[in-house]
């Protein structure tokens, strides 16, 4: 995935090929979007744990007063100093808060104040105006957040069933850049995927509609929401 801030409007972009492919739930089913923005380096870690006699981080060697401990998240192996964060990380089956090095405790931060907020956005939908491909013909559909995480539904006349794991590249269309860093409002998304039996790229792209203040407010925040996601999933997959 990449970022890109640039005076055209292309704000972020996301690239699954520099991803890691998660395994589905019980279900068989692909990797929701709470799955993609997890890592599975933790037990990698662990099984590490007894092998390193320094802290990852300062390099301070282990003794019998300065004790090893491991990041809950990561596995890698702290000092105390190093190691001090505690935060909940629920989606990793721990309940109450748990110690994290500083660079995963920041994640799961994110991770905790996008799954309470923007989850809810990208879920319950907002209204576009989506065009495929190179089609000067575009439809007004619903774009939602499927409520297993697992696809993007589209619904108009036509009906789209994305799913997450497939998606390639998302980029956030703004206005109102400026030179000296003025405000910017999200007006659209351009999504790439690969179709069922298919390794041909899809293209979709999305603009908000501008006929009622209302929907345009929560094209805007679905926009947002789906910018958040996005780069929630570079940052940890770039830990």
């Amino acid at each position: 995935m990449g970022v890109a801030c640039r005076r055209s409007g292309l704000l972020i972009g996301y690239n699954r090929h520099q991803a890691e492919h998660l395994p589905g739930g019980a279900s068989g089913l692909g990797p929701c979007l709470l799955q993609l923005c997890m890592r599975r380096h933790r037990a990698i870690g662990l099984r590490h744990k007894e092998l390193c006699p320094r802290c990852m981080q300062c390099d301070t060697k282990f003794d019998f007063i300065t004790r090893k401990h491991h990041c809950r998240r990561c596995g890698k192996c702290f000092c105390d100093k190093c190691c001090s964060k505690k935060v909940p990380l629920p989606r990793m089956c721990f309940v109450d808060p748990v110690r994290q090095c500083a660079e995963c405790a920041l994640i799961s931060q994110k991770e905790t104040e996008f799954y309470d907020k923007q989850l809810k956005v990208l879920m319950n939908g907002a209204t576009f105006f989506v065009t495929r491909g190179t089609s000067e013909k575009s439809e007004m559909m619903v774009c939602r957040l499927s409520n297993n995480q697992r696809y993007l539904f589209l619904d108009g006349d036509s009906h789209y069933e994305i799913e997450i794991a497939q998606i390639s590249t998302v980029q956030i269309l703004t206005e109102g850049f400026t030179p000296g860093g003025g405000n910017t409002r999200a007006t659209g998304m351009i999504l790439q995927y690969k179709a069922p039996g298919s390794e041909e790229l899809v293209q979709l792209k999305f603009t908000a509609t501008e006929d009622f203040n209302s929907n345009k407010k929560l094209s805007a925040a679905w926009l947002a929401a789906m910018h958040k996601a996005a780069k929630l999933l570079y940052e940890s997959r770039d830990q």
